[in-house]
């Protein structure tokens, strides 16, 4: 539609006929002034277009040039290269003379050769910026191609696709462009050994402030102080161009695109975000295109696009994470007391307006620890609070509560953003200095105190590092910026606990998808496990203001013959215990004997691995301590080793592993050991994103029905919000069925882990006479459905599977 609307104006055919002559307008005016106006507005249409499309035109031609000219992809290699080479002779030549004349020659000579690389460089690239902006290369001023955004959860899913890209007949034509964080796109190995995000992200930013305030400075303090300037090599306006150009003509991956960012001496993450503007295809990680002010940040411009979220079982979890922000009250008196502290001793250095910032910062941070019951001058692990559980609240009901309606959040916010983040790693930065100066002040005052108080155990203080590091403004910064963000959707929770230190303050946005859906084009949510959908169209969409008649479902069988999938849904263990794991019955001994007993039978027959999944840790815990008194677990380890989920995510990795070498060396070797018996958790780190394909996973077992915490705050709020909002489904309140929902979406999760690939197989036992009740027994994945068979009696079941 575009490109034909352009090509009539530019054939000079109006697409608004001019009035009469002598006729007048409604407005009053003159015909003829009504068609000069339209005319003029025409002819800079025009020639905006025109404009527009030689820039098109000469964008296409480079990518072209570049794609057939090998000569002009080595030139700057060349050039790189020799560039590296005049470095390496005049240090060889620094080094001689070091040996042969005086220290003193050499300090002079040292001085100015840096600079004679330093200010080479850098006025080489000032000027290609400044002309590169009034040429032909206007690419911050870019026009967006319509585009596709494709995200995924993470790096290694969005890396798949790519890798699909490549392979397609459209691979050699797609403009596709990989987005990541620094974390995955950092070449700079000095930036890249501080390892936590938020270190590399900010000496990130240090080092491209140096290089732009670098210019003023040289004018302004002469040479010793630039030298001692750190400044990344790898932000090189013109390299960045090249490195953009050539992703743009080739498809890579985040991997390809470092080696390439590696070997051009270009920065990928930079250079991507150059590449967004011409790009067909943008593939990036949830969060990016989710969070509003990353979006903007990276230069993502949604209007009239096409977005496709992929992997989205997850979706509204994560837009709920994203959004949201908590700070306990330790963290609240503890950075009160170091502002106060900082306050005092400089109080007659700091200028008046910064000084009223300060005394507002601290008016807030009094208020919110009297909003949790507490008092900011003493010492918040000792205060006991008289009324514990958890409020909850709309942001202007805070506001008024708390007594800081009348404070501008907006320009306090900017305040701590300035001045609040991390001190960051390197502290010899004369220019940093000031901003250093109170961040690195707290960070004494926070040693000194950690110092004071009773030495902790191990574990805890492992955890508290992470929060040692930080400044003690960063949780704050991010809890004001969620209550300037305030809107309908948003809620305060007040949780409180026994001491004032152990209670907090939690932000929550309800919805926040609005933004996304009405700018786009259209909008895809993707998902292999997506039952039950309801949740998508009533959380997402409608709450978003989407018509339902924009909404298209479509949903497809699998891909497997029906015989290589036998999912049974069991109602009475073997001694006919009925099985039903409510959170009342489930801690009978019982009913984990029965468990056991299911188990160790499933063990005799099935060959390979079998995965079990429990509802919760603690349960799973509880399960095999009793087993363990009982005897059963030597029962169960003459047929199958066991293994357990871990809780730390480090050592997932290692434990599966293990269980895959097992059952390896089992199918092999024969004997009494047929392979491995894992015991997972539901909505673990195991339940998801982990492939138990083939041998790994012959038959998955989940035990009882994994139903949310519904004591949980944040839960209660959704659901009672969601009555409020939402009519009444099939006589069921909206709340009950966020309830079955958020249980079945983790059923099929779970459950979909053993199907891999089209020549697949395996069994799937569902413990609970509750599955075979209709809205649940519904909830299943019609491919899952079509196939399951209920049965009232183990002996059938079992029956069933050794067949």
């Amino acid at each position: 539609k575009k490109r034909q609307e352009e090509a009539r104006l530019l054939e000079g055919l109006s697409p608004a006929e001019p009035g009469h002559p002598g006729s007048t307008d409604t407005a009053g005016e003159p015909d003829w002034v009504t068609a000069f106006v339209q005319r003029k507005e025409e002819r800079d249409k025009v020639d905006r277009l025109k404009e527009e499309q030689i820039r098109r035109k000469k964008r296409e031609d480079r990518l072209e040039k570049i794609r057939n000219n090998v000569q002009l992809k080595y030139a700057a290699k060349r050039k790189r290269s020799e560039e590296e080479e005049t470095k390496r002779l005049l240090q060889l030549s620094k080094e001689a003379l070091s040996q042969g004349a005086g220290d003193d020659v050499l300090d002079q000579l040292d001085h100015n050769e840096e600079e004679l690389i330093l200010a080479e460089y850098e006025s080489d690239e000032e000027k290609k910026v400044v002309s590169g902006l009034e040429e032909d290369d206007d690419d911050l001023e870019e026009e967006h191609v319509t585009k596709i955004y494709y995200c995924s959860r993470t790096h290694s899913q969005l890396s798949q696709f790519v890798r699909e890209v490549q392979k397609s007949p459209f691979g050699k034509d797609t403009r596709l462009v990989s987005l990541g964080s620094r974390q995955n796109l950092c070449v700079n190995e000095e930036v890249r050994r501080l390892g936590a995000l938020q270190l590399i992200n900010d000496r990130c930013m240090e080092m491209q402030k140096n290089k732009h305030e670098k210019k003023s400075d040289e004018e302004n303090e002469g040479k010793k102080r630039r030298v001692s300037r750190a400044v990344c090599p790898f932000y090189s306006y013109e390299q960045m161009q090249f490195l953009r150009d050539e992703v743009l003509v080739e498809v890579k991956d985040i991997e390809q695109l470092v080696s390439l960012g590696r070997e051009t001496k270009a920065c990928p993450y930079y250079g991507s975000r150059y590449a967004i503007p011409a790009a067909q295809l943008v593939v990036l990680p949830y969060q990016m295109l989710l969070h509003e002010p990353t979006r903007s940040a990276a230069g993502i411009k949604l209007k009239d696009q096409v977005v496709i979220i992929d992997e989205a079982h997850n979706l509204i979890d994560t837009i709920t994470c994203i959004h949201s922000a908590e700070v306990s009250g330790s963290q609240l008196c503890c950075a009160h007391s170091q502002l106060s502290q900082y306050m005092e001793r400089y109080r007659k250095r700091l200028k008046a307006k910064n000084l009223m910032y300060i005394k507002q910062i601290l008016y807030l941070l009094e208020r919110f620890v009297a909003m949790l019951g507490g008092n900011v001058n003493q010492n918040p692990g000792c205060q006991t609070v008289s009324q514990t559980g958890t409020v909850l609240k709309s942001i202007n009901d805070f506001l008024f509560q708390s007594q800081i309606d009348n404070i501008n959040l907006f320009k306090l916010f900017g305040f701590v953003e300035r001045y609040g983040g991390p001190a960051t790693a390197v502290k010899n930065n004369k220019e940093n200095q000031k901003m250093a100066g109170l961040q690195n002040f707290l960070l004494t005052l926070q040693q000194g105190s950690d110092k004071e108080g009773t030495p902790q155990s191990p574990p805890v203080e492992a955890e508290n590092d992470q929060l040692r590091a930080a400044s003690p403004l960063m949780q704050i910064e991010g809890f004001l910026s969620a209550l300037t963000n305030a809107n309908q959707d948003g809620r305060v929770i007040l949780n409180r606990q026994g001491t004032v230190g152990q209670s907090s303050l939690k932000f929550l946005l309800l919805v926040h998808f609005a933004k996304v859906v009405e700018e786009c084009r259209a909008v895809i949510i993707a998902g292999g496990t997506m039952q039950p959908v309801a949740d998508f169209r009533e959380q997402l969409l409608s709450c978003a203001g989407v018509d339902p008649a924009r909404v298209l479902e479509f949903s497809c069988g699998h891909v497997i013959p029906p015989e290589n999938i036998l999912p049974i849904i069991l109602c009475n263990g073997p001694s006919n215990q009925q099985l039903e794991f409510t959170y009342q019955t489930r801690d009978l001994p019982q009913m984990m004997d029965e468990t056991g007993r299911i188990l160790c039978n499933l063990c005799n027959v099935i060959p390979g691995g079998v995965v079990c999944f429990f509802p919760s840790y603690e349960y799973e815990k509880q399960v095999y301590a009793h087993w363990e008194k009982t005897g059963l677990l030597t029962r169960l380890a003459t047929k199958k080793k066991i293994f357990q989920e871990p809780k730390k995510a480090n050592q997932v990795e290692q434990v599966l592993v293990e269980y895959a070498k097992c059952i390896k060396r089992c199918s092999q070797a024969g004997g009494q050991m047929t392979g491995a018996l894992l015991l997972s958790v539901v909505g673990g780190k195991m339940s998801e994103g982990i492939n138990f394909s083939d041998d790994l996973g012959r038959c998955v077992i989940m035990v009882g029905m994994p139903y949310p915490n519904i004591k949980s705050p944040e839960l209660q709020e959704k659901m009672a919000w969601l009555d409020k909002t939402m009519p009444r489904a099939a006589g069921q309140a909206p709340s009950r069925v966020l309830i079955e929902n958020l249980c079945m979406k983790a059923v099929n999760q779970s459950i979909g882990r053993a199907i891999r690939h089209q020549k697949d197989f395996a069994s799937i036992l569902l413990l609970d006479h509750r599955y075979a009740r209709p809205a649940i027994f519904n909830k299943l994945p019609q491919w899952i459905r079509e196939r399951t068979q209920v049965k009232p009696a183990f002996g059938s079941a079992f029956a069933e599977l050794r067949k």
